[in-house]
């Protein structure tokens, strides 16, 4: 059976964010706010959460979640190099709602799914979020919603459309953005926009001044591997 917490209650929330990192430990499933919808979530070193996530939104191999990460030093851990905007970007943004697709450590022991060897990472700008992510570390985390249906932006939603499959619902009201992140790819020479989001291209720009989008970028972003997560691009983290 689930069990929620409401993390506006302080007391609650200190008992859910321990039940969360224990659950997620074990495998299981949780769910938790984020600074744009409500994610859903498992140890991403857990190859079989991984897969039970998948399948609990109706998602294949070929649909990887991104991970969320609670520092820049765990973000680097996980990749081969920043690149030449990484750092940048990751200084100017973090935490916040831009999500960063790297080319994954060959190092790592995980499996997310058909990543074509990247890995899209972003740190929110949530406090249980935060507070949950340093304990646990890396997590893999999608919008906690059915694939093909609106992300969740409250626990209820969240509830509504993945029930029982959850261990964990750390409920924290209602989301702050219902806009999900904007999505760069860092993977080649020249970065490009996979999804504008709640981070205008604009504002990365003044950051990394040539980010190619849809409008100048169709060979570039065709060549380009993209995570997908959410409904049908990235939306959780």
């Amino acid at each position: 059976m689930s069990a929620r917490y409401d993390c506006t209650d302080q007391a609650q929330r200190a008992a859910g964010i321990e039940a969360a990192v224990a659950a997620a430990r074990g495998g299981e499933l949780i769910v938790l706010p984020t600074d744009t919808v409500y994610g859903v979530g498992v140890d991403a070193f857990t190859p079989a959460a991984v897969t039970t996530m998948l399948a609990a939104k109706g998602r294949g191999r070929s649909m990887p979640p991104p991970v969320l990460v609670g520092s820049a030093r765990a973000a680097a851990a996980l990749v081969e190099d920043f690149g030449a905007f990484g750092q940048d970007l990751i200084d100017e943004f973090w935490p916040g709602a831009v999500t960063l697709v790297f080319r994954a450590s060959p190092t790592l022991l995980w499996d997310l799914g058909d990543t074509k060897g990247t890995v899209a990472l972003r740190m929110p700008l949530h406090p249980v979020a935060l507070d949950l992510i340093r304990q646990t570390g890396p997590l893999a985390v999608s919008s906690a919603n059915r694939t093909g249906q609106p992300p969740a932006i409250t626990a209820d939603e969240a509830y509504s459309q993945l029930g029982e499959a959850v261990s964990v619902y750390l409920d924290g009201g209602r989301c702050p953005d219902t806009e999900p992140s904007t999505i760069v790819d860092l993977t080649g020479a020249i970065p490009v926009l996979l999804r504008a989001g709640a981070i205008p291209v604009d504002r990365l720009r003044t950051v990394a001044s040539v980010i190619a989008d849809d409008a100048d970028s169709a060979d570039v972003k065709a060549a380009a591997p993209h995570p997908l997560e959410g409904g049908e691009r990235p939306s959780a983290g």
